[in-house]
This record gives C-alpha cells, structure tokens and sequence, in this order.
C-alpha cells in the first residue's frame, strides 16, 4: 500500500467548564449542510433550521469541487481538484482537506504525491472506506483514513471519470466518464474494472436508484437522461427533459428523481413508474448538485453562478429558501451529529 503524506497539526485543546460545555452542545446545530464552492476557495457550514451560513472555511489550495461528511458528522473530506475545468488545462490538484466541522478548520490535508486532479469522495459505511475520483490516474482510490494510506485503487478504464455512486453494500461503483461519454462500473472489494457502458458523447454526474437497480446519468449535449440497468449494465432507456441536465438524486421513496436543469435554472421532477418528467420547479442560477435530506422531507440544489442553494420543499415541490453560500457553490453533503 502506498502512503499518503499526512500534515498539518491538530487544534489546541480548550479549556471549558462543564456548564459552558454542556450550553454549546445544547446550542449546536444537530446536523449541518456543507457546500463547496469553487471559486471562493471555502466550504459553507450551513444551519438547516435557520437557513443562514455558520462558517466558511478557507481552503488550502485551489479548490475543491465536492465534499463528503464522515457517518459521526464530526469531520469533512474535500479533496482539492485544481484551477480547471473537466477536461481542460490547468493545475492538477493533489492534494485532499480534512476539516473539522465543529472547530470550522482545516486540521490535516491528505497528500496523494502527484497531481491526479481529485474530485467525487464518497465514504463507504460498509468498508469504512473513502473512495475519491483520481482522474489523471484513470482510477477511483480507495482510502483508509485511520491509517493515512491508500489501500488501493480500482482503474476505470476511462479518462475523466469525474463523478462516483456506490451501492448500499459497498460492493459496486459507478463512474461518469465525462469526456469518453461512458460510464464504467467498478467491483470495489476485488478492485477491479467490470465493464465499460457507452452512453452518449459526453455524460454528466451520475447517480444510483434507491434500490441500486438503475444507475442514472445524462446526456450532457442533449436534453435526455440515461436509465442504466444494474443487472445487465446496459442502458435500459432514455428519458427525455425539458433541457440539458445535470445532476441527479433520488428521493427517499424511491418515486421521484429530482434532476438539475443548469441553463434553465430548473428542477426537473421525474416519475420512475412512468419515467416522465411530471413537473418542473424554477430554481436560482445554475442548478448543479442535488442533496436529498435522510428524512426526506428536503432536497437542496446548489446553484452555482448564484451562489446559493435553493431548499425544496418535497411534499410541496416549492423552493421554501434560497441560503447564501458561495461563489461557485457546487457539491453538497450533510453532517449530522
């Protein structure tokens, strides 16, 4: 296994009297949305109750893309993927940032020895793992994070494979493979590649059912998602949309996939028992990312030439918010603890 460089120091400790300590807890937000935004260089710390931002925490370099929370919530992942676009020239980032929530600081930084453009970190529950999307190395790497090593890598085959979803269990991974148009599929615990799907010309962020049956990414030069079927690792079909999409998330009935509409400023509402697309709901600039809160009840839409987020009410399908965050606010994890 390779090592990863591990670095920086952790936060002086506080002296607290008990009361003091038990009136912060009390005082605390129970869970948090974070939001990375790409062109302040920071990570939002967003109070769901009262929709206001808490902090903003500077990154290290420039700038992550995405973010992920580990299961305690007392931590976030943001790995560092450059000053580029998918694809284009630029820096190769190399490095990841680990944040601790409750402080708002940057207490280690992970380092995976050369510029891989790191981008899409999802934690595995089952394994304990975090898998990031390393796209120069035309892989996902898994990391051990008690450990600071590498505890492999899976190859996808596949240039720019940009975006990650994974299974319940852990054992599967899916990859959209932006500029190749494909998406591969990745065995996590025998790490290796499965098989490569083609799908369109250029794809877009990618997604999985509840159910881990379909998979679920769009045509980013047509206004049209692809409905891929896990059992056969083909695309089953397509569903057309109002305009080109984006990102994608299920919500936690397994009815309805919400789907970013980005020139539109939309959100498409699709039917997974007709695969129509049943309404559409009118959001800030630039629709990207879409975050389905664990209790179903909200979803979040990060906008990114607006920089804010949008909070959907699910049962009312109606923006019930528009939260500041960041210029260039992108990817969406939420942190509960």
């Amino acid at each position: 296994m390779r090592n990863l460089r591990l670095f920086g120091r952790l936060l002086p400790g506080l002296c607290l009297g008990a009361a003091s300590m038990v009136l912060m807890a009390q005082s605390a937000p129970r869970a948090v949305l974070l939001v990375a935004n790409q062109k302040d260089q920071s990570l939002s710390v967003i109070d769901p109750e009262t929709n206001k931002q808490i902090a903003a925490v500077p990154e290290n370099a420039y700038t992550g893309h995405e973010v992920a929370a580990s299961p305690d919530g007392k931590t976030a992942y943001v790995p560092i993927y450059g000053n580029s676009g998918v694809g284009k020239p630029g820096t190769d980032g190399s490095t990841m940032d680990i944040i601790d929530i409750a402080s708002h600081k940057v207490t280690h930084t992970l380092d995976f020895g050369r510029g891989v453009r790191p981008h899409c970190a999802k934690y595995d529950k089952a394994s304990g793992l975090l898998y990031v999307t390393t796209e120069l190395d035309h892989s996902v790497t898994a990391i051990d994070l008690n450990t600071g090593k590498i505890a492999g890598t899976i190859p996808t085959g596949q240039a720019e494979s940009h975006m990650l979803a994974i299974t319940r269990d852990g054992h599967y991974g899916y990859t959209a493979n932006v500029g190749p148009g494909t998406v591969s599929v990745l065995d996590l615990k025998a790490r290796k590649n499965v098989t490569v799907i083609p799908v369109a010309t250029h794809v877009q962020r990618i997604s999985l059912s509840n159910d881990d049956k379909s998979v679920f990414t769009v045509d980013y030069t047509k206004p049209r998602l692809a409905v891929i079927d896990t059992a056969t690792n083909k695309v089953k079909t397509w569903v057309e949309l109002p305009s080109i999409g984006y990102g994608t998330a299920s919500t936690k009935d397994g009815h309805w996939l919400l789907v970013a509409l980005t020139s539109a400023n939309k959100v498409a509402v699709v039917d997974l028992t007709t695969l129509k697309v049943a309404r559409t709901i009118d959001v800030p600039e630039d629709p990207t990312e879409i975050l389905v809160r664990p209790d179903g009840a909200m979803a979040y839409v990060s906008c990114g030439a607006s920089g804010k987020v949008a909070a959907l009410d699910i049962p009312q399908w109606k923006v019930t918010a528009t939260i500041d965050a960041g210029k260039g606010a992108d990817g969406l994890a939420w942190a509960h603890f």
